[in-house]
């Protein structure tokens, strides 16, 4: 199971498992990971990309150190909506992904989301050299939030 769509992501998760957020880059992965709750996305650190195979193991360790039963990864659409090569190594790194886990992933439109990240990150008065460091995994944890505020709404559940 390679891809699937957002609606269907709760229904395949195991009790207690979590849901990965990925904001892929050439140089970087952008890492972010639910609490439990599937409430907030929180950030990792980024996972400096080398070759697929080494990158693909490492991922899949932090999947199961996190109980990963989800990954949200954004899709570098261009603002028109337009698909170009990033849109392609996206969906060829996830198909290459899906040969190696049984873990579903979700594309999610990720325009603006380093723009987002980046904004929040100049509001906490981080420096230039530390947004550099923080930069994917806070676009991640802000594509994993969207997916998530989403599954909430679909849920039904209204907030306390």
């Amino acid at each position: 199971m390679a891809v699937i769509e957002i609606e269907k992501t709760l229904s395949l998760l195991e009790k207690g498992q979590t849901i990965a957020g990925l904001d892929l880059g050439t140089k970087t992965i952008g890492i972010a990971i639910s609490d439990i709750g599937l409430s907030f996305a929180n950030p990792r650190p980024v996972l400096k990309r080398r070759k697929f195979g080494l990158d693909a193991q490492e991922l899949l360790k932090i999947y199961k150190s996190e109980n990963v039963g989800a990954a949200i990864i954004g899709l570098p659409a261009h603002m028109s909506g337009e698909q170009g090569g990033r849109v392609q190594s996206t969906r060829a790194f996830v198909g290459n992904m899906g040969k190696l886990t049984e873990i579903p992933f979700v594309f999610w439109d990720e325009r603006l989301s380093t723009v987002a990240a980046e904004r929040s990150l100049l509001e906490m008065d981080v420096s230039r050299k530390k947004r550099s460091e923080r930069i994917d995994s806070a676009a991640a944890a802000f594509i994993l939030q969207g997916a998530l505020d989403r599954l909430f709404s679909l849920s039904g559940d209204s907030p306390a």
